[in-house]
């Protein structure tokens, strides 16, 4: 399961309005290899659901992840941040061993 914080339900209803996006545009999150650390997140709005996904639905967000991300997705929280240290979504994983300075990558 992934769970999304109050700030981050926010940020993703601001980003539906403003990119015209639609209510059927789950948000799609997924790990590729890449970054400083060898794994890096990925997310984006998808209307696709494949039978290889798992679909995850946290303060009226759903979310869909395929089987494979999900091993390193598990249990994470996605944060929205609009401090001094940057703007924008951040993952709070407890899988990962290391991550960059950055947030955008990270090793199991």
């Amino acid at each position: 399961m992934i769970i999304v914080s109050d700030q981050a339900k926010e940020r993703i209803k601001e980003l539906r309005q403003e990119e015209g996006r639609t209510e059927n545009e789950n948000i799609r999150v997924s790990v590729k290899g890449g970054g400083c650390s060898g794994l890096m997140y990925d997310l984006g709005f998808d209307e696709s659901i494949t039978d290889s996904d798992q679909v995850f639905e946290d303060q009226g967000v759903k979310i869909v992840v395929d089987k494979k991300s999900l091993l390193y997705l598990a249990g994470t929280t996605l944060e929205f941040s609009d401090g001094l240290n940057g703007k924008g979504f951040q993952f709070v994983n407890p899988n990962a061993s290391r991550t960059c300075g950055c947030g955008e990558s990270f090793s199991i």
